[in-house]
């Protein structure tokens, strides 16, 4: 089966296409095609790849997405070497959606699955309108093809109430008020991908995911099911990030709109653009930049690092509170994966949770690996983010279980 993902953003989108044996690998897969847009005003940079070389690099006019997008998907069918005969060889194509509201699992996209969408705007205004555009460009260029919605925030819908709900008027939880979590897909991901690595049944598991990118985000996850995260009812709270506060005290908002007149539009720019990594080190929200100031001598670089472990380790010690203890602790994402001095400091500060580190295997950073030393008592990995082969195992598995019982209903 050949499945086509879509992650739609507010400036970019990507895409992957992705070819499933009956059953698939239960190890991830490299897609055979990969594609991006990156829009600029009326203006699209696109590209793709396949093993490793370049496909198409160009940049074409385009007042909207559709002509770009529809441009970058044909190369798949279409050129000098088509990887596809047709367009009707994709059998289904998945989608990210950031905010997925009261859905708890990915779902066949239907009108009134796309109303749910639209309806989440107010929470997502950035994303979600994009996901959902993705779904009719693909409505338009390849028809009928099922379309399925996987919601970033759906693993964490199992969160309790004590964890979900805030705590201001009751009444908040009835207007949509409360914490949803993001990065849902790759905490998910990962949290089965550790189990595997570690050879042990994911329901025996108490483990903290650490999606460490530009954004961050935490999860605390027993027995497969998110009971915890660090995002909430945005993805502003939480961890500091590249260029997001994270979670400060909600009297500096009030602060600075009486003090310095600020407008919500002007409080968000702050929050979510000037701050974080960026912010502080006043440099940049790369944490590669960062360490490389710090052995500069910087120090409002290492004033940077210094909280972004700081607020860390203080959250990764409390999701493991809520756990009542824990076994696994995975890094992931573009800081986890790939900050070798970021994993080590974490660490060191969580000796005293039976945390510790090989530094030979840490400084060697292989992605899907134990880099815990023989001795500690949690077992501590580094696992890559797989979210487009994870967002095209949910499509092959609702396509699967569509078949059977179609085929079910015809053996009746």
């Amino acid at each position: 089966m050949k499945i086509l993902v879509l992650n739609s953003g507010s400036s970019t989108l990507k895409a992957a296409c992705y070819e499933f044996g009956d059953p698939p690998s239960e190890d991830p897969e490299a897609p055979s095609w990969e594609g991006k847009v990156e829009f600029d005003r009326e203006r699209a940079a696109l590209r793709t790849w396949s093993a490793g070389r370049m496909r198409l690099e160009r940049q074409i006019n385009a007042q909207s997405r559709k002509p770009a997008t529809e441009e970058l998907l044909t190369d798949l069918w279409s050129g000098a070497s088509p990887l596809l005969r047709s367009s009707s060889e994709v059998g289904v194509v998945g989608h990210r959606i950031v905010h997925g509201g009261e859905f708890s699992e990915p779902t066949f996209v239907t009108p009134s699955v796309k109303d749910a969408i639209r309806r989440n705007y107010v929470f997502a205004p950035l994303h979600n309108p994009a996901g959902l555009e993705g779904i009719e460009i693909i409505e338009q260029v390849l028809g009928g093809v099922p379309q399925v919605a996987v919601f970033d925030t759906a693993f964490h819908r199992s969160i309790p109430h004590a964890a979900a709900v805030y705590p201001g008027p009751y009444e908040w939880l009835s207007r949509g008020i409360r914490r949803y979590g993001f990065h849902g897909i790759n905490h998910e991901y990962c949290s089965r991908r550790a189990a595997r690595l570690l050879g042990r049944e994911l329901r025996s598991l108490r483990m903290v995911t650490c999606h460490l990118g530009n954004g961050c985000s935490l999860a605390a996850v027993r027995e497969g099911k998110s009971a915890d995260t660090t995002m909430g009812f945005t993805p502003l709270e939480g961890l500091m990030m590249g260029t997001r506060t994270g979670s400060i005290d909600p009297g500096v908002l009030t602060f600075l709109i009486r003090q310095d007149h600020l407008s919500a539009d002007q409080l968000d720019d702050i929050l979510n653009k000037k701050s974080g990594l960026a912010g502080i080190s006043g440099l940049s929200n790369d944490m590669r930049e960062i360490v490389s100031a710090i052995n500069g001598g910087n120090p409002r670089a290492k004033l940077a690092f210094d909280m972004f472990v700081h607020r860390l380790t203080s959250s990764i010690a409390a999701m493991t509170a809520g756990l009542g203890g824990i076994d696994a602790l995975v890094f992931t994402a573009g800081i986890g994966e790939n900050s070798v001095e970021v994993r080590a400091a974490a660490c060191a500060s969580l000796e005293f949770l039976g945390v510790r580190l090989d530094s030979s295997k840490n400084a060697q950073q292989a992605c899907d690996s134990d880099i815990s030393a023989s001795n500690s008592r949690v077992r501590v990995l580094i696992v890559r983010a797989q979210e487009d082969w994870a967002i095209a195992s949910a499509c092959w598995k609702l396509a699967r279980s569509r078949s059977s019982q179609a085929s079910t209903v015809k053996g009746v």
